[in-house]
């Protein structure tokens, strides 16, 4: 596996990280990972290792705010920021992967972002994956909610801990650990709260426009974002090219928890199907209630 690493300008020319990882031959998709809130591109070990074994070219954005990308922690003035970053990002794979299919994996508040952006530019990619979607209730307090509506015009950079961390991301005491990365935060501007608020909203009312293929992956014990909204927004698509997976006992990192083996297992099995271009297949049951199959 060849590992690189590089920067491009973002919105406002702010420097941002990406990193790739590439299979010793040709890819034959590329798998572009946007991360969550307060993480970063360098948490996805077991997903990476997984996908470039299996002939996967993984690329990795720290969002800005991010990681190693430039910006106040956990900040953005406006939602389209996010979505002008991912552009260029997709152009740069472009460059560097002409013609080879492209797949948006978006996992938390990444999962926001891809969804938003291929309701807007449904032939950028050629299919999308959402792990942990926020599509509904979350784990913040109602009074931090308020908090941040009203001091958004005011006071938009006023950043508050947002509690994510800990036990509520995985039962792997491995990867709670992983919480003392020098790297991750669990800041969230007041702006970025009524921005992702804007956005999720907009993506709820959008979800019969979508036009690629989707995959959402949600643990059933996601105290974060909570999976009845995936449920939800899964049951809004029209696209017959659809997939819900949940996995009861999963909690909001579910690709670092201690059943991510099955879920890897369904992510491949759905890239696979997808990068052949077969037939839709049948969809296949996955701890969920008969009223989530697809079809």
């Amino acid at each position: 596996m060849k590992h690189c690493e590089g920067s491009l300008k973002g919105v406002g020319g702010l420097n941002l990280y990406y990193q790739s990882w590439h299979p010793l031959g040709n890819p034959s998709a590329v798998v572009l990972i946007i991360h969550g809130l307060g993480s970063h591109s360098g948490l996805f070990s077991n997903v990476i290792e997984h996908l470039v074994k299996t002939g996967y070219a993984v690329y990795g954005l720290d969002l800005r705010g991010h990681g190693r990308s430039q910006g106040q922690r956990g900040h953005i003035r406006t939602w389209s920021e996010f979505r002008e970053d991912l552009k260029v990002f997709l152009k740069l794979i472009e460059v560097q992967q002409p013609g080879c299919p492209r797949f948006l994996l978006g996992h938390s508040l990444g999962g926001a972002i891809v969804l938003d952006y291929v309701l807007r530019f449904p032939t950028a990619v050629q299919g999308v994956i959402t792990m942990a979607p926020p599509l509904g209730r979350v784990g913040i307090s109602p009074v931090k909610l308020t908090l941040g509506r009203t001091l958004s015009q005011v006071m938009p950079r006023f950043a508050l801990n947002t509690g994510f961390a800990g036990a509520k991301a995985s039962r792997d005491q491995n990867v709670l650990a992983i919480a003392q990365d020098r790297l991750m935060h669990s800041r969230g501007s007041a702006r970025l709260a009524t921005e992702f608020l804007g956005a999720i909203a907009w993506i709820q009312s959008h979800a019969n426009d979508l036009l690629v293929p989707i995959l959402i992956l949600h643990g059933g014990a996601d105290q974060v974002a909570l999976p009845e909204g995936s449920r939800v927004f899964f049951q809004k698509i029209d696209f017959p090219d659809k997939e819900h997976h949940e996995y009861p006992h999963s909690r909001h990192a579910l690709h670092r928890d201690l059943d991510c083996q099955e879920m890897l297992a369904d992510l491949e099995d759905w890239l696979e199907r997808h990068v052949k271009g077969g037939t839709l297949l049948p969809f296949r049951r996955r701890s969920m209630p008969d009223e989530y199959m697809l079809g």
